[in-house]
């Protein structure tokens, strides 16, 4: 099992120093190891549960929800309510991310008005020389 410094920990789980202790103030983090000098050291298991809320923030859990979660990952007997905890944010996730599909849509739709003009632009110049030349060329916004 490996053991590593909070500058380590912090390359590695991709959280600043300030965030991992702000994480270990709050009760985020638990039980985090200390050196003979006092110094945090931190274990693959905290790594790992770094892992699980990074994901957790990365989908958007509010840091109370991570809060709870966390609490409950300490209590023995608890894994139906960490489930329902955990189904309830993966809901609010595919809700996102069906909002995001709407809206990349809309984007995607934008993106193919600007290639057809492009395309359309590109096949007047070789039909009708470099307009830009002419002084006839004329931008329109979008």
């Amino acid at each position: 099992m490996g053991s590593y410094s909070p500058a380590e920990t912090a390359e590695k789980s991709g959280f600043s120093i300030d965030t991992l202790r702000y994480y270990e103030k709050i009760g985020l983090l638990s039980g985090i190891a200390r050196n003979a000098s006092g110094r945090r050291v931190f274990s693959d298991d905290d790594l790992s549960w770094l892992e699980m809320l990074r994901c957790l923030r990365g989908t958007g859990m509010p840091i109370a929800e991570m809060l709870r979660y966390s609490e409950l990952a300490r209590v023995p007997g608890t894994v139906a309510e960490r489930l329902e905890l955990l189904q309830a944010h993966d809901r609010r996730v595919e809700e996102q991310i069906a909002l995001l599909r709407e809206q990349q849509s809309r984007i995607k739709w934008k993106i193919g008005i600007y290639g057809d003009a492009l395309t359309g632009a590109c096949a007047a110049q070789r039909d009708e020389g470099d307009l830009t030349t002419t002084g006839a060329a004329t931008a329109g916004r979008g």
